[in-house]
Parts: C-alpha cells; structure tokens; sequence
C-alpha cells in the first residue's frame, strides 16, 4: 500500500436522505485509505456503452448528445479502493464516446509521477484528487483546478438529474467557489468478525458500555481486544477519540471545528477531557494490545484478521485493502462509534475525496462530460460494488452486490440518529503535536491534562 499522510480535506454536511457512503487512501482523505487491490465483488447495474448516452456539458451544464473528440486524460490514484471502478467507468464513458479518446494516467505511485506535469503547466484533463502528493485545498491556492461553480449550478448528470441534487456531502466551497466535487464518501468506526463473535457468543457493541462488557469477555477468553496503527495515530483518533469528544459535547460536532481552528479554549473543554478518559480505560484495563504502538496500518490489520485482536479502528477502505489476506468465512462487522452511552446517537466521522478539471485541461468540454458521465445512481452502485465502499451519490444500495459492511455503513449514515460529521481538517503542525500526544497517553506515558497541554500550547503557537 501507498501511505498518504497528508491532511484531510474539508468537507460539509451530510444529507440525512444518504442511502451509499467511500476514499481513505489512502481513503478519501489525504491521511490513507491504502493502495490495496479492489473488491472482487461483481458488478451489476451500471451505465453500460448501450444505455449510456453520448454527453458532454457546456457551460451551462446542461447535458447534452454532442460528439466529443480529441484526446481526454484522467489522472486516478489507484488506493484501498483498487482501480476497479474506474476501469469500468472508463471503459463505459469510451464506449459511449467512440470519436475521443482516452487517456488513462493511473496507479499508486501517479500523483508523484504527475507532478512535474503539474508544475509546468501541462497537467491531465481531469484529476482524482486522492492518495500522497495531492492535497484539494493547495491545488485550489495554487490555481490548478477549474473553477466550477457556475457549472455546478445547472450541472445534470447522464439521467437529466441535477448533479447537486443527488450528493449526500456538498462540495466545499473556497472563498465562495467551487473547484472540486466529493465522489467518495468514507465513514471511520470500529470493526470485528460477525462470524467469530457468533462462534464465541461474544456480544457485538452498540455503545461504550456494551463494548466495554464485550472487551472484559474478550480479554478473559485469552484474546486482545483492541488493536490500533501507533505508527499513525489519527487512526484511534478519528475513530474513537473524536466520535467520544462529540459524545460528550452533547452530539455536537462543532467542538472538533474549533479544535481544528486552533482555538485553545476548545482542547480545554470537559467534552476533549471525557473522551482522551475513554482511551486511559481501555489502556488500563488492558485492552490495548502492546505491539499497537509501533507498528503500522497494514500490521495491526493482519493481526485482527488473524484474530488475535478482536476490534480495531480503521476507515471503510479496510476490508478492500486486505482482501488477499481475508481468510475464509470472515465477515466483517462495522460501527461508526462505540463511545456514545446507552440509547445515545451513534458519531460518524465522514471524509471525502474528490475530483476536479484541470485549470489547464486542453479537453474540458470532456471533462465536465466525464464529470456528467460519473454522478449517476448507476455509478453509485457500480462504485459500492467494486470499490467495496460507499459512493457519495445518494441511492439505495439494499439490492446492489455491495458488501453488506458497506450496506451496514450506509444504514448508519442514513439514519436520522446518527450524528454525522463533516470533514475537518486540522493544522498541520497542531495536527502532528495530538498525533504524537495520543500515542503518549495510550501506553501511559502522559495523562489527560499533560495531552491538553501539549496541544493547546501548539495551538497558541500557530493561533498567535
């Protein structure tokens, strides 16, 4: 796999009418979602060449049966989610566009070998923003990406359904304006195998307190419960410690906001305080398995694979990650949050990843056709399917060949109880300061307040 250890992008809200969730490559973030090969899983219904239409967009948006020619080059960063999916969707969209040919400039190392090309002005079309080395915000600072906001206005997909109209997270607008738009939408939880807590009469979470009696049974059947990525913290972070901080912020995600602003009063609050607690009780209780701390992302999910471990924090992009390590009759069970009390709203942490034409596209007249071709309830489907995560395109995937994790990921985030929130990004340098922190408290080698005053002095150095 390709480690992406960049920031996350920022995001908006979620609709609560979402039916499909997706990136972590390195996932739909820009920290990591892996560079694992795709889901076997088949696909079904999709925008095949016969049923899809010649199209491509004007400024108006409007799509439109117009012959597109020339050459159109797509730039994807092949991640956790496998290039599948995009396969398929190139495939299809040259099938439906037999005069114009396209250029395909994929793989995990793609952004890296692209660079240069973006540099010097002579960039592809259309651009999967995703993986090391691509970071949304920079690329919208450095003028590199399209502006698409009046597009975005009228923009209709394939299906004549405007594209705003079917996104369960809306773009993030910079200075007002639109540059890029999320197509993968990834949830953050805990995971474990269905078919070994069935076998073991092990009870699966639904809140702290029953992961917590679920942990104790687990621990005194001679297995670790809880793994995590030490080498990368923001695993335990997004997973478990943010979801527990919004918990105990009385579901109120706007606590994590300010913390990613820096504002130092907000690390000091009670609600940063019951959540780092959370981590101290799985610490002393002995949940954490040792070896968690230095080891990476792809080791600590061998080791719950082979079930020495039975839970670990991890984004959607897991399973499809490992799926050449997946032994047999392994299902994977998924939660967005095990930190919230009895009867509370179940915390997802969502991220994103998105995709943008090129300021510098010699082909956008089939760039924003591509774009038309991709934001359809078909796509979203074929995605869930062959990427084995959710699409951010809303849809009922109940019937669709996707993973049931994934279905079970969207049930959540279609659930009206569920508290979803929105990408956020951190300072880079607070960013690394809790990083390391967290790492700290879970091998005991800080408390609480030691962490909160780590952080908030990072975050009056960079707030001055």
């Amino acid at each position: 796999m390709v480690l992406v250890l960049n920031k996350k992008m920022a995001a908006v809200g979620l609709a609560a009418a979402m039916a499909v969730l997706p990136l972590a490559g390195c996932g739909s973030n820009d920290k990591d979602n892996g560079a694992g090969s795709a889901s076997s899983a088949a696909a079904t219904a999709s925008a095949s060449a016969s049923a899809a239409p010649s199209a491509s967009a004007g400024a108006s948006g409007e799509a439109a049966a117009t012959k597109l020619t020339g050459d159109f080059e797509i730039q994807y960063f092949v991640g956790g989610y496998g290039d599948k999916w995009w396969k398929k969707v190139i495939a299809d969209f040259k099938a439906a566009n037999p005069d114009l040919n396209v250029i395909e400039s994929g793989g995990p190392k793609i952004n890296e070998q692209n660079k240069p090309r973006w540099i010097g002005g002579n960039p592809p079309d259309f651009v999967y923003i995703d993986g090391a080395g691509l970071n949304d915000r920079q690329m919208v600072e450095d003028g590199q990406v399209e502006d698409l906001t009046e597009w975005y206005k009228t923009a209709k997909n394939v299906d004549g359904t405007l594209i705003k109209d079917i996104l369960a997270q809306q773009p993030q607008q910079y200075d007002g304006k639109i540059y890029n738009i999320p197509l993968v939408l990834n949830s953050w939880g805990i995971f474990w195998d269905k078919a070994l807590f069935k076998e073991k009469g092990w009870t699966e979470p639904t809140d702290y307190d029953s992961f917590i009696a679920a942990a104790e049974t687990i621990k005194a059947a001679g297995v670790t419960p809880f793994i995590h990525t030490g080498k990368y913290p923001y695993y335990i972070q997004d997973a478990f410690l943010f979801p527990a901080i919004v918990s105990a912020n009385n579901d109120d995600y706007k606590i994590l906001q300010d913390m990613a602003d820096s504002k130092v009063d907000a690390f000091k609050s009670p609600a940063v305080m019951a959540g780092l607690n959370k981590i101290v009780e799985l610490r002393d209780k002995g949940f954490i398995d040792k070896a968690s701390i230095q080891i990476n992302h792809t080791d600590s999910q061998m080791s719950f694979l082979q079930h020495k471990d039975a839970f670990i924090p991890n984004g959607l992009w897991l399973p499809n990650e490992m799926s050449k390590d997946i032994p047999s009759g392994f299902d994977f069970g998924f939660i967005p949050s095990v930190t919230q009390k009895a009867g509370g709203k179940v915390v997802a942490n969502t991220s994103t990843a998105s995709v943008a034409i090129a300021s510098k596209a010699k082909n956008k007249e089939a760039a924003k056709a591509f774009l038309s071709f991709i934001f359809s309830e078909a796509q979203a489907s074929q995605w869930a399917e062959l990427s084995g995560a959710p699409s951010n395109i809303k849809g009922d995937i109940s019937s669709s060949n996707a993973p049931n994790f994934v279905k079970d990921a969207a049930k959540f985030l279609t659930d009206p109880n569920t508290v979803v929130i929105p990408m956020i990004t951190f300072n880079a340098d607070v960013e690394k300061v809790m990083w390391d922190a967290t790492d700290a408290l879970s091998i005991g080698k800080i408390t609480p307040d030691e962490w909160v005053k780590r952080v908030t002095d990072a975050a009056a150095k960079v707030s001055k």
